[in-house]
């Protein structure tokens, strides 16, 4: 599970052959979702308001980084760092 960011706790993971929807994971304690890229909706799994709110903002600021990582992941590229939420 490739960590491409972490900020309050969350961490922030991308897999290599995961399936579409462009997606990533937030995992939180004992809470796990994935978090579609394009409008950084709830796939599946589940996230404290607070937490998905925290991760909504910061898909909100890092999309083309984050679709850049999804692209990266597909080639089996090494993916980048994202910036946390500060």
């Amino acid at each position: 599970m490739p960590r491409i960011s972490e900020f309050y706790g969350i961490v922030i993971a991308m897999f290599y052959n995961d399936h579409e929807p462009p997606h990533f994971h937030a995992i939180y304690g004992e809470y796990q979702a994935a978090i579609a890229i394009e409008a950084a909706l709830l796939l599946r799994g589940e996230l404290p308001r607070r937490a998905f709110n925290l991760v909504s903002e910061w898909a909100d600021l890092h999309r083309s980084e984050l679709l850049e990582n999804w692209r990266k992941a597909r080639e089996h590229a090494e993916l980048l760092r994202i910036a946390p939420l500060d």
